[in-house]
């Protein structure tokens, strides 16, 4: 078994730790399962659970194995594993999940809360952290399951499902009167996933991107943004109406620039994710009271019990299939072997070299 893992408190530094053999067979308890880590996306997203890692708990999933592990962390990917043997009679071995994952070649879990679609990792460490983390997809016995959509699923829905809580939470809160949501790093997917679901929305405001001189043809070419400027044309937004800010940078330089510059007209600012952490300061212009750090798990548990898990999953799943559907005309998928593979990769997502309309898979096999 090989295991990726990064420095909590340098995450640029990197090794792969391989188990013996005797470690890597340790025989399963009752009701247990093992399984083969398969494939699994590696994007900016991932660098934002590293960045967040110590202040969500994101380290806590998936411990470091081999010797020394102190100062060491797993950085969670999503992705699809296969079980090769089983102690858990409702999880036979040749079942296939989806959902989080180490960077590893295997997981050892301990199937609660089985269905017929769904299950849920019951081991211990995991039990205090969000349940949508802990949640896995039986997807083998979904009706729509088709394998040829993998890449996708895992490029974007970890993504995609942030848009569309992003999307919920303001609508719910009628936009926080705003005339315009202006969106920082507008060239992730994730922002990219909600400036879809708000220019599909005829009651949503008008939408400004921002992003690097680099990427605005690519932003332009989307063609769901009303408005696209770089980061050194951020004069150019209309400060005369009520704004809201989703920020995915977390560059707090270029927000308070954008605070100075919309002055009163700044109602609200989400901060979302991390996709420039190398640029993050710890000062900030906007006081505590107008703005909010974004988690998605805790939306989602929140809609889970106001809509029914059933009902959030049919209307997240149905935009999510729509948003995948959309980014199959600009999306371009790099496929990279092994765990040798993301590390001579990691590099580049970390510092953003990746191109933003590119998505990058590692597959593993037995021998990864």
């Amino acid at each position: 078994m090989q295991q990726f893992q990064v420095r909590k408190d340098d995450f640029m530094a990197q090794r792969l730790v391989t188990l013996s053999s005797e470690e890597e067979h340790a025989t399963l308890a009752d009701g247990e399962i093992r399984l083969s880590v398969d494939s699994f996306s590696f994007t900016a997203n991932n660098i934002t659970y590293a960045a967040a890692g110590d202040k969500l708990g994101y380290w806590q999933f998936f411990p470091p194995v081999g010797e020394q592990p102190l100062g060491w962390g797993v950085i969670p990917v999503w992705g699809f594993a296969n079980v090769t043997e089983s102690r858990c009679e409702q999880v036979p071995v040749g079942e296939r999940l989806f959902g989080y994952f180490p960077p590893a070649t295997q997981l050892i879990m301990q199937p609660t809360h089985i269905s017929a679609q769904r299950l849920v990792d019951g081991s211990a460490h995991r039990s205090k952290l969000p349940p949508g983390y802990n949640s896995y997809s039986r997807v083998l016995h979904e009706p729509t399951y088709d394998p040829k959509t993998e890449p996708e699923r895992m490029l974007l829905w970890p993504l995609h499902i942030t848009s569309f809580c992003l999307w919920d939470a303001l609508k719910d809160k009628d936009w926080r009167g705003a005339k315009q949501v202006i969106i920082l790093s507008a060239s992730s997917k994730t922002s990219a996933g909600l400036g879809y679901a708000l220019f599909k929305d005829p009651d949503a405001p008008a939408t400004v991107a921002v992003t690097s001189a680099r990427n605005i043809a690519l932003v332009k070419s989307l063609d769901i943004y009303d408005g696209v400027v770089d980061y050194e044309q951020l004069s150019n937004i209309n400060k005369d109406i009520p704004s809201v800010i989703v920020d995915m940078s977390g560059n707090s330089a270029v927000l308070n620039a954008l605070s100075k510059h919309l002055g009163d007209n700044l109602n609200y600012c989400i901060n979302v994710g991390l996709t420039h952490w190398d640029e993050t300061q710890t000062a900030s212009d906007i006081s505590q009271e107008r703005r909010e750090f974004f988690f998605a798990p805790g939306h989602i548990q929140q809609r889970m019990k106001d809509w029914g898990p059933q009902g959030f999953a049919e209307q997240s799943q149905s935009f999510m299939h729509k948003a995948a559907s959309w980014s199959r005309q600009w999306l371009k998928v790099k496929t990279l072997h092994g765990l040798t593979g993301l590390a001579e990769i990691y590099p580049d997502v970390c510092q953003g070299r990746i191109a933003a309309d590119e998505g990058v898979i590692i597959t593993l096999d037995a021998n990864s």
